[in-house]
């Protein structure tokens, strides 16, 4: 599996430059590029997204991220590692993220944000999730390799 089903960026190559616009509003929301790796590297993990997964640890780490904190990102309620707002932030991800799963009760995620977060913040923060859940599914789904070289 060290091989992409198909060259996707080239062969759609408009649809993957307006995600990557998206991507870079996102980058430059009020969020902070932090507190975005941390959601997204959340959010590949539940979508088990090598290549997302791989990517956005190094940007943690390139951040000054913690291993602890980044091991700790599946069990992240069961720590004291996390500040409120990150508590808020990644159970507004993993709710958007499991749709499913969580169909119908999205109302107290998305009170959780209230103190934390601005109405505009929550909206970034919502393109921010359904941003790294869109380039998940093109990673999964055409298969791309996660980088073959060692992370620190």
């Amino acid at each position: 599996m060290n091989q992409a089903r198909l060259p996707w960026t080239q062969l759609a190559p408009k649809p993957y430059q307006a995600m990557a616009g998206v991507s870079a509003a996102t980058a430059a929301s009020t969020l902070g590029l932090p507190l975005i790796e941390l959601v997204q590297t959340r959010v590949s993990q539940i979508n088990g997204c090598a290549f997302c997964l791989d990517m956005h640890v190094r940007d943690l780490r390139k951040y000054g991220e913690t291993w602890q904190r980044i091991n700790s990102l599946p069990t992240w309620r069961e720590t004291s590692f996390y500040t409120p707002r990150e508590r808020a932030a990644l159970q507004w991800a993993e709710t958007l993220t499991r749709l499913a799963d969580t169909h119908g009760d999205h109302d107290s995620a998305f009170a959780g944000l209230n103190g934390h977060f601005t109405e505009q913040e929550m909206v970034e923060l919502t393109w921010a999730v359904a941003q790294i859940n869109a380039w998940n599914r093109m990673a999964v789904g055409m298969r791309q390799p996660a980088a073959e070289q060692p992370l620190e």
